[in-house]
């Protein structure tokens, strides 16, 4: 867990008051977790002034760091009790790294973008997250070296949930991934393994993230998915 400093953040606060707080994410953990990381220094110079602001940011090799509110509200719908072992899929700049290793217990992050991964890894070694570790590779195929995770995160859009996150997922863990037939716009789904070859899957809120890319992912470029679109995701649940 990174040694934050202790000064009074009122934008911060007031980001997890009016924008996350308010708007139903509930999770003590998340709420503090959001609280204690500085979102500004995950951010591209310039942009500092709108770290609080609840928006996506462009970030190097045409990526995006996610909205706090749904980093938040991703992070809630994985139901971390605190300690586990969690794989992120979709690095970026780190943030939402960072945040889920001030829950969890070892946070395992894939980018597929070198020099994503180069700087995020040293941003989050400078800021004192010792247990987050990065690899550059397909997010798609996970990090089999250190599975089965307790839950997995996904920060990119695919056309189905791909089969080597599914079986690297622990029984009884939690799989959080946006899905859909088109690459800009999906449905986030979040999947259980209730046994060895049994996984329930709920379907949360709508969802517009940069394409999963890789062997299990959208090709490419993402004009079209690499097998067969899944059917349109039923209505969000209330």
């Amino acid at each position: 867990m990174a040694e934050t400093a202790e000064r009074s953040d009122a934008p911060r606060e007031r980001m997890v008051r009016d924008q996350i707080e308010a708007r139903g994410v509930r999770d003590a953990r998340v709420l503090a977790a959001l609280r204690r990381v500085p979102r500004e220094l995950f951010l591209r110079e310039g942009l500092e002034e709108f770290a609080y602001q609840d928006t996506p940011l462009p970030i190097e090799s045409d990526q995006t760091i996610s909205q706090p509110f749904v980093v938040a509200y991703m992070t809630e719908s994985l139901r971390l009790a605190g300690g586990e072992k969690v794989l992120e899929i979709g690095t970026g700049s780190g943030y939402a790294a960072a945040v889920l290793a001030e829950i969890a217990g070892e946070v395992f992050t894939v980018e597929r973008y070198a020099n994503l991964a180069a700087s995020a890894s040293e941003r989050l070694a400078r800021l004192g997250y010792a247990n987050v570790h990065v690899l550059c590779g397909d997010g798609t195929l996970g990090w089999p070296e250190y599975a089965p995770f307790d839950a997995i995160v996904v920060a990119a859009g695919g056309p189905e949930i791909p089969r080597s996150l599914r079986e690297q997922l622990a029984i009884g863990g939690r799989l959080v991934i946006p899905v859909g037939a088109t690459a800009r716009e999906q449905r986030l789904v979040r999947l259980t393994r209730v046994a060895e070859h049994r996984w329930d899957e709920e379907d949360l809120i709508a969802v517009a993230f940069v394409p999963l890319v890789g062997a299990e992912g959208w090709r490419e470029g993402a004009e079209r998915p690499s097998r067969e679109p899944p059917r349109a995701a039923p209505s969000p649940l209330s």
